[in-house]
């Protein structure tokens, strides 16, 4: 679980309309699925979502939660937060550029906080579950999902090996240190902890099964449409289409060039505000 680096965080350009029509289906939709229904058996009337990405999460809450329920989505990223607007929903939503580290609400204001594989990128995990914990009401509820380790994820694991033999001195390695590098049960429950929320949590794996179409889908979405590209760029801004290709090859070789089928595994984590 090495360091993050600053680019880790960077989600510009080109990046956040690959992630949500190519990494999006690939990975993301049976998981948001998963947490909508935790949501709907919580009956809350108020949702705030940290880490909201391109709004896969909010699009499925505004679909699968009564109308009543007051959602609020937020992200980091300002681009992620316009590219998620400019899709849109099928009922109103507040959505706002916040820092989980400092968020822009009121101590008590919220039943629930939901979290989509974001909490891997919070700088200081116990600091922002505290936050996270200071906005929800007494006995409030907080659902995030994270990856299993990266050996448990083929896609992601493939496009990482693959691309690492193109810099065997300076592999990229954010695959592997951020989506998958914060995976171990005690440490997370150990964060939550000292966030001010009752211990041990709920902690469930989820394995589904990831399928494209074709072996370049993964492999673009992985090397363009996450921050993968940010650490590919700065070793050589040239060699983006290269190292993409290279992670298409190896993927054709592992699962063939069409109707691939991976698995990807994480882990579902209920917490309560002590």
């Amino acid at each position: 679980m090495g360091e993050k680096q600053g680019s880790d965080f960077v989600f510009s350009g080109s990046v956040p309309e690959l992630y949500d029509t190519l990494l999006v289906p690939l990975i993301f939709e049976a998981y948001a699925d998963d947490l909508v229904a935790r949501l709907r058996d919580l009956d809350a009337s108020s949702i705030l979502e940290v880490a909201a990405g391109s709004g896969v999460v909010t699009r499925a809450m505004v679909a699968g939660l009564p109308d009543s329920t007051m959602i609020t989505a937020t992200d980091l990223n300002q681009p992620m937060v316009d590219h998620a607007v400019s899709i849109g929903t099928e009922r109103p939503v507040i959505w706002q550029a916040a820092d989980v580290m400092a968020l822009p609400y009121e101590d008590g204001s919220f039943d629930a906080v939901v979290c989509q594989f974001g909490v891997m990128f919070f700088p200081d995990k116990a600091a922002a579950y505290a936050e996270v914990a200071r906005v929800l009401r007494p006995n409030g509820v907080f659902v995030f999902n994270v990856w299993d380790r990266i050996e448990d994820n083929e896609f992601a694991d493939v496009v990482t090996n693959a691309v690492a033999e193109l810099w065997p001195d300076d592999p990229p390695a954010f695959l592997s240190r951020t989506p998958h590098g914060y995976y171990d049960e005690p440490t997370i429950q150990a964060h939550l902890a000292e966030g001010a929320f009752a211990t041990p949590a709920r902690f469930d794996a989820l394995e589904v099964r990831s399928r494209a179409a074709s072996c370049e889908t993964p492999a673009i979405a992985y090397c363009q449409g996450t921050p993968l590209r940010n650490e590919i760029e700065a070793r050589d801004p040239d060699r983006l289409v290269e190292a993409t290709e290279w992670a298409t090859d190896a993927l054709r070789d592992r699962f063939g060039p069409t109707d691939l089928d991976s698995k990807i595994r994480g882990y579902v984590v209920t917490a309560t505000k002590a």
